[in-house]
């Protein structure tokens, strides 16, 4: 369908002349003798063509109104009193171009050609982003046997229709699997619905999880509940272990016979969903101290996902971090620094208590050059002897050798002039990590 413009002149023939125009050149449009008449239209155009000087609202205020309501809608401001100060207040109110009274018809329509074409390469280009952006935030990134038999687990049981508990530390990217299950699964097209059970109050849970009718309380209106939203996809329960002993049983009850009651009818409504359960606890311990229904651990654990935490996964931890560095850089518009050797030695050596997520914060902040990588600390004891000045000379100087090699030994035995099976020795002596 060709593009909608709108064309706002309070000249009644000047605005019939110039939607002919507009319309000879194949587009379709709509005139308006003021500027809240066209901010009032009930249809979005695709570009504005509005004249400056009008009783009311001028052309100005029609583009302030359109940056606050409408950003990034198109705009070209005609005029027949124009000048040079009229053109830059214009364009710093967002204006695409600018036409002086008498205009030249077909340079006109090459103006409403390139603008749109404009927009439409911004919109697509955003969307690409968007698209990016959600891709970025799905992939499960690593090549570690770790990550390669989550991957071969998901793989396994996302075509099968089984409640599924995933286990790990926080941070670990248990929602994360969990979205790689649903998009795999035959209810990718359904809902994905997320609840955090710590976050939600024992008194609101029945409300949340199952819903209510019109009347059920004072000013209550009819309301579908988490289970039934994500009705034909996938109920997410992250933090179960957090749910309330009174909950556990209610949703017990709903889970087994699929089919939920909204509070204050006595309808049943059947449920045709997925649970995928989270906890950062193991809630088959949890089930035998009681501190968990054991009933409702075996209707959850249809099949069961531990993750490892980060500081498992070895190399991985470095492919992850510049992953997460780029995506930062990509945001704020920098230039990604280099992560030299011995960052990338370091954040091997780090224990993540805070696993992928807080490693993709500190990755953040290196990419914003908030975060630089830390010297090695030097001890403030007793003077050192001769001996131990000429080692730490040493081992700083095989250390920035290596960094510089980026760990190949062969190649930093060459620069320094050594044997390698003598660099190896120092390595050793020193206790470098390569």
């Amino acid at each position: 369908m060709s593009a909608l413009i709108h064309i706002v002149e309070d000249d009644a023939d000047h605005r019939a002349a110039l939607c002919d125009l507009i319309e000879a050149g194949g587009y379709r449009t709509e005139g308006f003798a003021s500027g809240e008449a066209a901010l009032a239209a009930p249809v979005t155009p695709d570009l504005i063509i509005t004249d400056l000087r009008m009783p009311g609202m001028d052309g100005f205020e029609l583009l302030e109104a359109l940056k606050t309501r409408l950003p990034g809608l198109p705009a070209i401001l005609i005029t027949g009193h124009g000048d040079v100060p009229h053109a830059v207040r214009a364009m710093r109110l967002g204006a695409e171009d600018f036409l002086e009274k008498p205009y030249d018809a077909a340079h006109l329509l090459a103006v409403v050609d390139r603008v749109l074409r404009a927009a439409a390469t911004r919109a697509e280009l955003g969307r690409l982003q968007t698209e990016l952006q959600r891709r970025d935030g799905a992939e499960i990134l690593g090549q570690s046997p770790a990550i390669e038999a989550l991957r071969a687990r998901i793989a396994a049981l996302a075509p099968l229709d089984l409640d599924i508990i995933v286990t790990g530390e926080t941070g670990t990217g248990k929602e994360l699997v969990a979205r790689a299950l649903h998009a795999a699964s035959p209810r990718a097209a359904g809902p994905f619905v997320a609840i955090n059970c710590a976050a939600l109050p024992e008194q609101l849970f029945e409300i949340e999880m199952f819903g209510h009718v019109a009347g059920a309380f004072p000013g209550a209106l009819d309301k579908p509940g988490k289970l039934e939203s994500a009705s034909g996809g996938t109920l997410v329960l992250d933090e179960v272990e957090a749910m309330p002993k009174p909950a556990q049983a209610k949703l017990l009850r709903a889970l087994q016979e699929r089919q939920v009651e909204r509070l204050g009818e006595n309808t049943l409504r059947p449920l045709d969903l997925r649970i995928i359960a989270l906890s950062k606890s193991d809630l088959s311990k949890l089930s035998l101290d009681d501190s968990f229904r054991a009933d409702l651990f075996y209707r959850l654990a249809g099949a069961e996902i531990v993750l490892e935490p980060l500081r498992a996964l070895g190399q991985d931890i470095v492919q992850l971090f510049v992953h997460f560095a780029e995506l930062a850089a990509r945001r704020y518009g920098k230039a990604l620094p280099e992560v030299p050797y011995l960052l990338r030695q370091q954040l091997l050596r780090r224990p993540w208590p805070g696993n992928v997520r807080e490693l993709r914060a500190s990755a953040e902040r290196f990419a914003l050059g908030l975060d630089l990588p830390d010297a090695p600390a030097v001890a403030q004891d007793a003077p050192q002897s001769l001996a131990d000045k000429v080692a730490a000379y040493e081992a700083r100087e095989i250390r920035a050798t290596l960094e510089r090699c980026r760990g190949n030994t062969e190649r930093a035995a060459q620069v320094l002039g050594i044997a390698r099976r003598t660099l190896n020795d120092k390595i050793g002596r020193y206790g470098i990590r390569v």
